[in-house]
């Protein structure tokens, strides 16, 4: 069992120069990067199957081992008696009785297995399964006695390949040979959990709850998405399908498909050209909600929820008046509708459509509330963050839904007394008149007759939304005197398939005038040192850093993190095979447009200092990009600095150490560019 601890003499040795000589040293009351590594987070919560007791993730930092952990808790569904089940194990499910609870952990032989925990029992837990690969979506049959996962494996259409087993009768007994190469077919090929790139696919397996061989189910080479079970316990609900060439465009064409557990026969239920994914089967069994939409050639088109009769007839859709995207489909017990989490302009909340389609909020507020869980009596469970609030265990009803009652508290004893940044909330005019959303984090003890220092932070996708919840890194940035500006520009989802569509083709193009618009309303508002202004994002974020660092000098400062700089270039280097969209052409056909929105293109107008950070196994957006602006930055003789992350896939701040380094390369390199004529922060 892990026990916190709080130590008076425990110091981080990382420090960050203020951005201006002879600053006062930074009170005692604010957030820093040694509460970090303190940091705690909830994850999965779930009711028992009579209501009474919750079942929840706490992750914790080993500081030791310099990663995350998890726990299993468990407490009374008021938030009384939390208490530590498992010390380690992560996704716990409930079995249908109560009595036991699945999840999975590092096991024997190697990696992540399934256990089994019986609840009122002392003693260890049983593990269940000894597979090669880590198994996910945990899910237990009605009467208890088996459980059904997904796993990756390698495609059945590996077999067509008989070149191994000819060289292996080459072979001499007890020889060393170099291991076979890995065969790769897919356009989108994904990664494995070792990081290298691998074609392997998930597919449905079942086991007995005591332990035995696993049994595979599906043998699609296309792979299965999220799975739900018939109430009978006979019929596994999953999405799959092909990537499909039309013409110069690929698509997903993905189906919900069941099999039936006794014979292991498949049937095809939706039908249509376009993604239809994320089953949720009624509580007769005789209906089945999922979410799609028609395809289209849009970089960004929300989702509907749908319902079809189990047979495959009838499909209707419930949303057509609400243009999100649903997801965490839920049921209610009487089968009347359907519960689903809807972001929405920054926050995220719960809503419920029934069957004639009628859609209403079941909250709303700011906040993000991600709902795991709902009980036969109507009580919800779910995480939810606010600006000032970190992620916690909540629960409330549906009858009653405005008495949100907080279960957890687990960063309570690290956030005492610290004063926290406010946040304002800011809607601003953007290109073409549209209105476009962000919000400004505050100093603590922010006084608007003084000039500070502004971050313009830049969120990746480019389709994902910046919300409201709580942002330990801004918290930290704001803590050491910045102001700290994030917005939604145009291809933000969260506010229409229109919106998150509007840089089809244009893209870096007309985000870019949002964000400067964002600049400039913050200008307005009078304390912004305007001599000292520094924008950085990562992925999405970092393309359009090291677009902005071409097209304007008013940031003494960028970071340009895990950018695609060379469109052309990064064609052949990604793992993703969505960038075609972007272009009318591909780029053996007619290069210009790709060059065209290409940040290397623009290199020669660079006159800001800027550093760039990747991961040094980034396959998203390979760091081969980072070194190409490096390199033409060094040649051009613009400061520049490439920060290369090790044991990081896309993005610099998974392990907890980098996640620190991250904050502090920043403000490292902010201040070492500050333009002196600063006057005094925070």
């Amino acid at each position: 069992m892990r026990v916190r601890t709080r130590r008076a003499a425990f110091v981080l040795l990382f420090a960050s120069a203020p951005i201006v000589a002879g600053q006062a040293q930074r009170p005692s009351d604010r957030l820093t990067l040694a509460d970090y590594f303190e940091w705690e987070q909830v994850q999965s919560p779930s009711f028992s199957p009579d209501g009474r007791q919750i079942v929840f993730g706490r992750r914790w930092i080993d500081k030791l081992n310099d990663r995350w952990e998890t726990s299993v808790w468990i407490m009374n569904a008021d938030g009384s008696r939390q208490r530590v089940l498992l010390t380690d194990g992560s996704s716990p499910e409930w079995s249908p009785d109560g009595t036991r609870i699945a999840y999975v952990a590092d096991g024997d032989p190697r990696g992540r297995q399934i256990f089994v925990k019986w609840v009122a029992v002392e003693g260890p837990a049983t593990q269940i399964t000894r597979v090669t690969e880590s198994p996910n979506d945990i899910t237990w049959t009605p009467d208890g006695t088996t459980l059904l996962f997904r796993m990756n494996v390698p495609p059945s259409s590996r077999a067509a390949w008989r070149v191994e087993t000819q060289v292996n009768g080459f072979k001499p007994r007890n020889a060393t040979w170099t291991a076979a190469p890995r065969i790769v077919e897919k356009l989108n090929y994904r990664r494995d959990r070792t990081g290298f790139t691998s074609d392997n696919v998930s597919q449905l397996f079942m086991v007995t709850a005591d332990g035995g061989t696993p049994r595979q189910l599906t043998f699609d080479d296309h792979g299965i998405g999220s799975i739900d079970l018939s109430p009978d316990g006979k019929t596994v609900y999953f999405s799959s399908g092909p990537r499909v060439e039309d013409g110069e465009y690929e698509w997903r064409e993905s189906d919900v498909y069941a099999v039936d557990l006794a014979s292991g026969n498949i049937r095809q239920v939706t039908t249509r050209k376009g993604p239809d994914g994320n089953p949720a089967v009624s509580p007769d069994g005789m209906l089945v909600a999922y979410t799609g939409y028609d395809w289209t050639d849009d970089t960004w088109r929300d989702a509907r929820l749908y319902v079809i009769n189990a047979d495959g007839s009838s499909p209707r859709v419930l949303t057509e008046s609400l243009d999100r995207s649903p997801s965490g489909l839920t049921w209610a017990r009487d089968g009347s509708g359907v519960y689903f989490n809807i972001i929405d302009k920054g926050t995220r909340n719960l809503y419920f459509a029934n069957l004639r389609g009628d859609v209403r909020p079941v909250t709303t507020g700011t906040h993000m509330l991600s709902v795991a869980d709902i009980s036969a009596a109507g009580n919800v469970v779910g995480i939810l963050s606010a600006p000032h609030e970190p992620g916690d265990i909540v629960s409330f009803n549906v009858r009653r839904p405005g008495d949100i009652r907080k279960l957890t508290d687990v960063n309570g004893d690290i956030l005492a007394g610290k004063k926290l940044g406010a946040l304002e909330e800011l809607w601003f005019t953007g290109a073409d008149g549209w209105q476009i959303q962000g919000w400004v984090i505050k100093p603590p003890d922010f006084d608007a007759t003084k000039k500070y220092p502004l971050m313009l932070s830049i969120h990746g996708g480019p389709h994902s939304m910046y919300g409201v919840g709580f942002n330990f890194g801004w918290q930290e940035h704001a803590a050491n005197g910045y102001v700290i500006l994030y917005t939604n520009p145009r291809g933000s989802t969260g506010y229409g398939s229109e919106f998150g569509n509007a840089i089809k083709r244009a893209y870096p193009g007309k985000d870019y005038d949002d964000l400067m618009a964002g600049v400039d309303a913050v200008i307005a508002k009078g304390y912004v040192d305007t001599q000292n202004m520094f924008v950085y994002g990562c992925s999405g974020g970092g393309v359009l850093t090291s677009w902005i660092v071409g097209k304007t000098d008013r940031f003494a400062a960028a970071s340009a993190n895990c950018p695609v700089t060379n469109w052309l270039s990064f064609v052949g280097t990604t793992d993703g095979s969505s960038w075609y969209r972007n272009f009318d052409k591909l780029p053996w056909e007619d290069p210009s447009e790709h060059l065209r929105r290409s940040p290397l293109m623009y290199v020669g107008n660079v006159k800001t200092p800027t550093m760039l950070m990747t991961g040094v196994n980034d396959l998203r957006t390979p760091i081969s990009q980072t070194e190409e602006f490096y390199e033409a930055l060094k040649v051009r003789k613009v400061p520049t600095a490439m920060i290369r992350f090790n044991e990081e896939w896309h993005g610099t701040s998974s392990k907890p150490s980098n996640f620190a380094r991250t904050q502090l390369y920043l403000r490292e390199w902010f201040t070492k560019h500050a333009r002196k004529t600063a006057t005094a922060t925070n």
